[in-house]
């Protein structure tokens, strides 16, 4: 979530700058980029791991294992990350925009300064959400070898038909999520 908070940041700077209602719009460039964004999320994170293997295997070295899920997971959460930061700063109000700009603040400034810091409330809010589903994805890279707590529930659990195991790591899973929404909930105070 790291790796794509920061990937996603990226991406959603210039969504909001060559957007149409953005800061510079460019048309083509939006276009482009939101067709990357929209295509990359439309895949189901499982299908992905998979289909992006060889990708992943060029890049990492190997298409099975804890190294080999990153890249495909990274990939799968950027995009949906840089919808979330992109509405969370088009969602700042247009007239701090124009007084930034009145005072000769450049784009990267209006955006940096003023639309981020508007909007960082938001932002933390989206990725506890984005953290939560992304917990899930993990779980789900665990059956092509990743390991974790989604590779126990299979492995150990579901397919050795312990129920003990199972629902032993679906309680984990479960107390993570609280932990994350905690953790969020509590920071998105610290800042409001």
């Amino acid at each position: 979530m790291l790796l794509a908070s920061v990937f996603g940041f990226v991406l959603a700077y210039f969504l909001v700058l060559y957007g149409p209602q953005g800061l510079r719009p460019n048309n083509s460039k939006y276009k482009i980029l939101d067709f990357v964004v929209n295509s990359i999320r439309s895949f189901p994170v499982i299908i992905l791991i998979v289909a992006i293997s060889p990708i992943t295997r060029i890049i990492v070295g190997t298409s099975i294992g804890e190294k080999a899920a990153i890249f495909p997971l990274t990939l799968a959460a950027t995009p949906f990350m840089a919808r979330i930061i992109e509405n969370s700063l088009k969602g700042v109000d247009r007239q701090l925009i124009e007084a930034a700009r009145s005072f000769g603040a450049s784009d990267f400034q209006i955006i940096m300064r003023v639309m981020v810091k508007e909007s960082v409330p938001m932002i933390i809010a989206g990725t506890t959400l984005s953290t939560i589903t992304f917990l899930s994805a993990t779980t789900m890279a665990g059956a092509v070898g990743a390991g974790g707590i989604g590779a126990v529930a299979l492995n150990y659990g579901y397919q050795s038909f312990n129920n003990t195991v199972l629902y032993t790591s679906v309680f984990l899973l479960f107390v993570m999520v609280l932990i994350i929404q905690w953790a969020g909930d509590w920071l998105y105070k610290k800042i409001v």
